[in-house]
């Protein structure tokens, strides 16, 4: 039973986080198509058959689908969800997506992934502003045997105030003051209330695997889970928009790395890795499900602006090269420019699910 209540958990967190970023990335493409003019013929959380859904007084049917993987907004003259080709008996009429400038076009396409960071960033100041920022406090969560610390007799709950009379706030800093030196170090340690002092000496070892592997002087210690600290709320949105941009720095950075050879694409995680995490995030608490969220916001918008066909940015791509030679790119070439993306996301799908169905196997 607890296995079933347990997987069931998973199930549920990781619909319902998929369900909200996409709903978002949807909704942007929506808002600005009817802004534009546009029709639109259907909304869809999900593809293949319609489980339930409701029909607008606009004519638009909003939808949940069978398989909640994506979604989709379905605009008049557009022959497939992926607005790939163009249907023939609505592509002229003044209220079709085709009909629209290329400009318009543009902005529409680029409303969805705008839409994903809009609310990454909301949603982190008002998280920011309510549960506060996670900060690693210098307090052990675990310590490793047969370390300087374990040596040493720190024990889970210590917190280390101060390492040779200096005060050490978070973690990191911790981290700094030990990588500075493998010299003996005064650890002031408090526990239950009072503090004492302690001395050890780090030892060097191996961090990393590879050409990227190092050494480093360690202790032995993993830190405790974060504690949440508080924003002011006027500095809350500034420092969102902050931090959303680290973020998608981090990711480029990341995808760079992969592309030229220094990180695996075994780091790739697909649906089962996102049901995972989601579920470990919806235990941990309302905070840790929210900031998933916004994480998964930010990836899923970032994604969509790669060029590659069938994505968003392969439209914008399009639209760039149609607006700079005035028509637009021929229809034969489109086709075979939708089937490379098309063959290029299905491939990535595989790669991905190889990736977490080896990670789920015992010793992955």
């Amino acid at each position: 039973m607890d296995l079933i209540t347990g997987g069931a958990t998973y199930v549920l967190a990781f619909l319902v986080v998929l369900s909200i970023v996409v709903f978002v990335h949807e909704y942007g493409h929506y808002w600005v198509a009817r802004r534009n003019g546009v029709h639109v013929d259907a909304f869809s959380i999900g593809f293949g058959p319609e489980l339930f859904g409701w029909s607008d007084r606009s004519g638009t049917r909003w939808k949940v689908a069978a398989v909640p993987l994506g979604g989709y907004v379905k605009m008049r003259g557009d022959a497939d969800p992926a607005s790939a080709t163009a249907d023939a008996a609505t592509a002229t009429a003044p209220d079709s997506f085709p009909a629209k400038s290329v400009g318009q076009r543009m902005a529409i396409v680029a409303a969805g992934p705008g839409a994903n960071f809009v609310f990454a960033v909301v949603a982190l100041a008002l998280l920011l502003a309510t549960a506060g920022r996670p900060v690693l406090l210098p307090v052990v969560g675990e310590v490793r045997d047969g370390t300087p610390a374990a040596e040493a007799d720190l024990a889970e709950g210590d917190r280390i105030t101060a390492i040779d009379g200096e005060p050490v706030a978070t973690f990191a800093e911790l981290q700094q003051e030990v990588g500075d030196t493998a010299e003996q170090l005064t650890l002031t340690v408090e526990r239950d209330g009072r503090d004492f002092e302690v001395l050890l000496t780090p030892r060097m070892e191996r961090v990393g695997e590879g050409a990227d592997a190092i050494e480093r002087p360690l202790i032995g210690i993993v830190a405790a889970p974060p504690a949440f600290e508080r924003v002011n709320p006027v500095m809350a949105p500034v420092l969102a928009t902050t931090q959303v941009g680290s973020m998608i720095g981090d990711i480029l950075g990341a995808v760079g790395q992969i592309v030229v050879g220094q990180r695996s694409m075994e780091e790739l995680g697909g649906p089962l890795k996102i049901a995972q995490v989601s579920g470990d995030a919806a235990r941990a608490g309302t905070a840790e499900f929210i900031w998933l969220m916004i994480v998964l916001s930010v990836n899923l918008g970032l994604i969509n602006l790669f060029p590659i066909p069938m994505l968003d940015g392969g439209h914008l791509v399009m639209y760039g090269i149609e607006a700079a030679r005035g028509r637009p790119i021929g229809e034969r070439a489109q086709e075979l420019a939708f089937r490379f993306g098309l063959a290029l996301v299905l491939a990535l799908m595989v790669v991905v699910t190889w990736n977490d169905i080896m990670s789920l196997m015992p010793g992955g």
